[in-house]
């Protein structure tokens, strides 16, 4: 119908038109500095240096963050992306997070899009299974009045206290969707989306003809997007090492930029292609710009350092509702 909102993605790397990039609020519980959990930040938990909410505890920290997102929301408007944000926590909604903490940081996570469908998704880690809560105003808003499919994932069990493994979900996380057209990429490290997660997308998404793969992932490695990126078609930059069942055979014969497991950690592979020839990295990987400038592509450089401190980077930060 003319005049509604386009919904559509197809995959990681077509021209980028609308995308939801994350704000920037955490609140770090106790427990995480020593949880075994935290083992994908490079130095643990202990490594995020504070308790509570950051623009309490490291205000300085808190001001470098959301200039951070600021100055990537600049490149992407530069490019002609509508850059939509979500709103803030309320009061309420810090009050009820009691002491798991809570968090508004990472768009990628709560939700994703595959074509036309936007899903809501189950996140594993407590502190950020309601996450989704400030950004669904966005969702309501452009998602609704769209021909888009909208759904969620169920709501994962309530774990005891004491099970590390945080119950048996559904848990299926934004960061461990990878989409190529009709073949759906669901990475699984123990950490995030599990197998259940991938079932229930497999059966949500074959009657439309898609077909999802489990991808096995070494379990210091958070999300799919950690170890891989889909750059354009035909150019991915990944971690082999970190995928534990080797190259998915639909990518093999790809041209390949490859990271150790060391720098997938530091976030290497979680870049956001703005379209086939444009591409978004941190300084911090600038032997990975070069070699994607050999190839053709324009590189944009962002600094990230606090937000990949805090587990996540450019891909991580945001969500694409339209890629045309």
């Amino acid at each position: 119908m003319t005049g509604r909102r386009t919904i559509h993605v197809r995959d990681e790397f077509s021209p980028l038109r609308s995308v939801v990039l994350a704000r920037s609020e955490m609140a770090v519980p106790a427990s995480a500095h020593d949880d075994p959990d935290m083992r994908f930040l490079p130095g643990g938990g202990g490594a995020l240096g504070f308790v509570g909410d950051m623009r309490e505890g490291d205000p300085e920290r808190q001001a470098a963050w959301e200039a951070e997102r600021e100055a990537f929301a600049e490149v992407l408007r530069r490019h002609g992306v509508e850059v939509l944000r979500p709103r803030l926590l309320t009061a309420a909604e810090k009050a009820a997070a009691g002491d798991l903490g809570y968090a508004n940081f990472f768009a990628r996570d709560p939700f994703f899009t595959i074509g036309r469908h936007v899903i809501e998704g189950s996140l594993r880690f407590r502190h950020r299974r309601s996450e989704i809560l400030p950004i669904r105003p966005v969702l309501i808003q452009e998602v609704l009045p769209s021909d888009a499919a909208y759904v969620a994932v169920p709501v994962p069990e309530i774990a005891a206290e004491d099970d590390p493994t945080l119950g048996p979900g559904p848990f299926l996380e934004g960061g461990d969707v990878l989409v190529l057209g009709d073949h759906v990429f669901v990475g699984s490290s123990g950490l995030a989306s599990n197998e259940l997660g991938a079932a229930w997308l497999r059966q949500y998404l074959a009657p439309h003809g898609c077909t999802v793969e489990l991808v096995r992932l070494d379990p210091v490695i958070l999300h799919l997007d950690c170890a891989l990126g889909l750059v354009r078609d035909g150019l991915m930059i990944v971690c082999e090492e970190a995928l534990l069942d080797g190259i998915p055979e639909a990518l093999q014969g790809w041209d390949r930029i490859d990271v150790s497991l060391q720098d997938a950690q530091r976030l290497a592979t979680n870049g956001l292609p703005l379209g086939p020839d444009v591409y978004v990295t941190d300084p911090e990987f600038s032997a990975i710009g070069e070699q994607l400038q050999t190839r053709g592509i324009t590189v944009e450089y962002v600094d990230f350092a606090v937000t990949r401190s805090l587990g996540g980077a450019f891909r991580c930060s945001t969500q694409p509702l339209h890629r045309a």
